[in-house]
């Protein structure tokens, strides 16, 4: 059948007014999480270095992953700003990190990947331009001076940097340690991939629905329930709403210290 020229027109102006068509599909296991493109651009900012002049200031920081190694992030880790820190949702998430606008001290061509573990406090006795560095609105990162080392000569102290977020790639699966005592129970959770930042956890045990768990700090997850002597369950939504459901992460004899393994999630 052949069309008249105004019917052809027509149809291709329907065609071009119609929505896109999309999918929509449920699962119970994990959905692809990643860095939304718009975070992903590089932006400005600075960054600092300090050197651990003891063993303990490498464990700890405002995300509670305790002591990093043991954790999985080592040292390609960073503290930011009150400006970056979003009142520590932003733990787990990650940033490449490259030097700028300094021949002097910039390592030319690299750039380094880093977890966000902890938080630059404010000082408010200094001005945010005279050694407030971390004072809003600055951008600032605070590396350890083994990741500063990659990016600039440690001498240059406060360097200008260039910042974006990256999809998390972590090896193996997401991490689980259950503390607590009585009817509280609080879990940490690690080694997040993709978007690598936690905004929601669900619990479920082998006899109850899914509960819901509130954040108590960093990545630090808690809930008043008797669940002990039950298998659990959890679900984890990453901050770009993916989701990742792992049953029967631990088992019905769980105990207090214990640290368990659960889906991950996929990345691009």
């Amino acid at each position: 059948m052949q069309l008249s020229l105004p019917l052809l027109l027509l149809l291709l102006l329907l065609a071009a007014l119609s929505p896109p068509a999309t999918s929509h599909y449920s699962s119970s296991t994990s959905s692809p999480s990643s860095v939304s493109s718009s975070a992903s651009e590089w932006r400005p900012a600075r960054a600092t270095y300090y050197a651990a002049t003891n063993p303990r200031d490498e464990v700890g920081g405002a995300c509670g992953y305790g002591d990093l190694v043991k954790s999985g992030y080592g040292m390609a880790t960073v503290g930011l700003s009150e400006t970056l820190f979003e009142r520590g949702q932003i733990c787990g998430a990650c940033f490449e990190l490259r030097c700028v606008d300094d021949l002097r001290w910039c390592i030319p061509g690299t750039s380094i990947i880093l977890t966000a573990t902890n938080f630059c406090a404010p000082n408010y006795g200094f001005d945010p331009d005279g050694g407030g560095h971390c004072n809003p609105p600055n951008k600032h990162f605070v590396l350890p001076i083994e990741a500063f080392g990659k990016i600039a000569i440690w001498k240059a102290g406060n360097m200008p940097v260039q910042y974006r977020r990256i999809n998390c790639r972590r090896e193996g699966s997401i991490r689980f340690t259950i503390d607590g005592g009585g009817i509280f129970i609080s879990v940490l959770i690690t080694n997040v991939a993709g978007s690598g930042d936690i905004s929601a956890v669900k619990v479920k045990g082998s006899r109850t629905g899914w509960l819901p768990m509130g954040r108590n700090w960093g990545q630090n997850w808690h809930i008043n329930a008797d669940l002990k002597n039950q298998a659990l369950s959890f679900e984890v939504t990453a901050s770009d709403k993916s989701t990742v459901t792992a049953y029967n992460v631990a088992p019905r004899n769980w105990d207090y210290g214990q640290t368990f393994e659960g889906k991950q999630f996929e990345t691009p």
